[in-house]
């Protein structure tokens, strides 16, 4: 089961502005681990932190190129 749902277009908190990630820690990587995971059951090959409502400007990717990989932006 996926860890998070994904907003889908027409939700209103895809429009706000995500503030910056200013603090990589044991929390972020748990997110990011989450959203990892999220991503694969949707699939898909990426996925920012507001599409499943978290506010923060972060995204995941997966290009099959190589290991997994999670960056705040």
């Amino acid at each position: 089961m996926s860890a998070y749902a994904i907003r889908l277009f027409g939700d209103p908190v895809l429009r706000q502005r995500a503030p910056e990630v200013l603090d990589i820690d044991g929390h972020l990587k748990v997110l990011a681990d989450d959203m990892v995971q999220t991503m694969y059951e949707a699939p898909g090959v990426g996925l920012a932190a507001p599409q499943v409502g978290v506010q923060k400007r972060m995204f995941v990717y997966d290009l099959h190129d190589g290991p997994r990989r999670a960056h705040p932006s």
